[in-house]
Parts: C-alpha cells; structure tokens; sequence
C-alpha cells in the first residue's frame, strides 16, 4: 500500500504540468456548452476578463519559454583497421627497446600494462609500430586524417544526411592544435557550405568532450531548424615520453586511437529518428583544486623530458566536487517531487522547529547511471 501512494504521488507532482494545461483547456470548452446569459449569470465581468487572460495566457507562457528539444540522431566511432593493433606483448617489446637506458621506467610501464584492463585488439597511429618511432607534423596530420575522416564518413552513411546538410561543426582535440585548424580542415574535405558555424575547441583535456555538447546544445537553441555535427578525439602521433616522472609515463600505456563523430539537430520532424534526446549538460568545478584542474596537461620533468600527465587523484577531487555540488546539480536534475520533498522537510526543521534529519534527495529519480571519467 505505501509503495502505491508512493509511486501515486511521484507520478501525480511530475506530471502536474499535463494536468493544469488540460484543465485550462476544458474550462473553455465546458464554457462554450453554456449559454452566454448563463454564463454571465455565474460570473460577473471582473472574474471573467481575468479567467480569459488566463486561458489565453498561461499556454502561449508555456510553449514560448520551453527550451527546445534537442535530439542525438545518430553517432559514428573510429575503427581501426587490424593492421593498427598492439598486443601487450609487442606494447612491451617496443616498451623495452625505448626505455631500455631507464629500467625502473618500464617496470613501471610493464605493471600498469598488464593492470590497465587494456585488450589486445588496441591501436596505435602507424608511426608507433616504428623501432624507434621518430613521428614529425606530416605523420600527426595523417592520424587525424585517418580518425576523423573515416568516423565521419560512418556517420554520412548511416544517417543518410549530406555534408550540406550541416549548419554547425564542433571539433574538440587537446594535444592538436594546427593552422588551419581541424575544424577548416573538415570543412574543406567535405565541401560544406560556406556559412557553417564551425568552432575547434583545444588544450581542454578530458573536460573538452562535456564542453562540446554544452556548446552544441547552447548554438542549437538559438538557431532553429538546424543540424550539428561534433567530432571528439586525441591524436597521439607524437613523441613517446622517456623520463621518469610516473604520472606521465602514464599515457604511453592508457591513450590509444580513437574519435567520434555525433550528428544532433533541434529539428521537430526528427524526433522519431532520434536515438536520445539531451536535456541537461551539467558541468562541476566547486572542490577541485589546482592540481586535479590538470586532468591532462603537457609538463617537463627535471631532466627536460616532456610529456603528458595525468593528475592521480582525480577520482578522489571528483568524488569531492559532486559532493559539494549537490546544491547545484539538484535544481537542474530534480523531479518536482523531490524538490517539494526537500522543501517540505527543510520548513519542518527551520520554521517549525521540529526534530528531522535532513532529507537526502534520491537521485536515482534523476540519473539511471553514474560514469567517472578516469
């Protein structure tokens, strides 16, 4: 009985919108069945203006300032061809052979290989099954020519959708940075139409992806009827690191290829289409600190080797920054009956003084998974 007037009164306060909308619908209909004497005999002129400046305003309120919806069409992934492949054994062949002068290094190396949970269908650009590898700026275009074209040609042909269908391109890439960027760089290879709105985003780390889909849906909800593509990815066609700082030995093992490329419009007529719809991006900051800002950052050690490092206690700062955050993921992710609930309980401990404990709201009315990225 107490989880049926549980699930009643979730299912009644989330849906209580659809309810007043059919309720101001059906007063005017139930008015129209009366007489106009008899319905000026049960209200009297002032109640009447007001209750038309309802009816006629409340549902224009309510389909204006809806945010548009957003929908993910489809989304295509780089797949390397198996000539690409690196099974842990030749990742520590070509392991030992670089960091032969360093020992401790590749222990190090070879311990983290065999923990990372990495397969051995995994892939590197081509210029790293070299002994050694010596890539320079031809190989790294090569490698985002390689990812980002093939996932964009995947995505063309399952969506069915043509280049000059595109009206905003995204490209997010950290380590890449060219001129002409990657962004002109698509635009170029497939011909799209000159008033495109494309943006390459860089230097972001593992935070560019979020930041991507946050711009897309901002764009997308100030210019209607439109189609977005977004490519995500990291080129890795470059020098491997040699030292002996371990936090940046740390991505010559765990990064290997990859991209994606996502295809998103605010067009009504797809919705059928879609396979999701966005309705949050939240991103969180409150409880980082300096060190775990630098999720992937390029660094020098003290014998001036460079490289790519990892700050180690990110999942630690991200378990904090959600805690501390709570107050401001809740407001945007909460149901209406968890917020009234929240409420409810917050009046009784502060205004009336009575013996509660703090009512926790159970996100899982929000969120059916939680990913940290590692």
């Amino acid at each position: 009985m107490f989880k049926f007037a549980k699930g009643s009164y979730y299912y009644l306060i989330n849906n209580v919108h659809k309810l007043l909308v059919i309720i101001v619908f059906v007063i005017p209909i139930q008015a129209f069945k009366e007489s106009p004497n008899e319905l000026l005999s049960h209200v009297s002129l002032i109640p009447k203006l007001i209750l038309a400046f309802l009816i006629i305003s409340i549902p224009i309120f309510y389909f204006v300032n809806r945010p548009k919806k957003i929908y993910l069409i489809d989304f295509a992934c780089f797949k390397p061809s198996h000539l690409l492949r690196v099974p842990t054994a030749t990742a520590l062949e070509h392991g030992h052979f670089i960091l032969a002068s360093r020992p401790e290094s590749f222990i190090f190396i070879k311990k983290m290989l065999e923990r990372s949970g990495l397969g051995e269908e995994t892939c590197i650009p081509h210029v790293g099954h070299y002994l050694p590898p010596n890539p320079n700026m031809m190989d790294v275009r090569d490698e985002a020519h390689l990812v980002i074209f093939s996932a964009m040609d995947s995505l063309f042909q399952q969506t069915r959708i043509s280049p000059k269908e595109i009206d905003i391109l995204i490209v997010n890439c950290s380590l890449f940075a060219p001129t002409p960027s990657i962004s002109a760089m698509v635009v170029n290879r497939y011909k799209m139409n000159h008033n495109v709105k494309s943006y390459n985003l860089s230097g972001m780390g593992c935070s560019a992806g979020l930041i991507s889909i946050d711009l897309v849906k901002n764009l997308l909800r100030v210019h209607p009827e439109s189609n977005a593509v977004l490519i995500s990815t990291e080129i890795l066609t470059t020098s491997p690191y040699k030292g002996t700082e371990r936090s940046m030995l740390l991505p010559n093992c765990l990064f290997r290829m990859g991209g994606a490329a996502i295809l998103l419009t605010n067009k009504r007529s797809q919705h059928k289409n879609a396979k999701y719809k966005l309705l949050h991006v939240v991103r969180t900051h409150k409880g980082y600190d300096d060190k775990s800002y630098k999720c992937v950052s390029q660094e020098e050690d003290k014998e001036g080797h460079v490289g790519v490092a990892l700050t180690l206690d990110l999942l630690v700062a991200a378990g904090n920054s959600l805690k501390s955050n709570i107050s401001t993921i809740g407001p945007l992710v909460l149901p209406v009956s968890e917020k009234l609930l929240f409420l409810f309980n917050f009046l009784e401990r502060k205004l009336l003084k009575l013996d509660r404990k703090p009512y926790t709201p159970n996100f899982k009315k929000a969120f059916d998974y939680f990913l940290l990225h590692r």
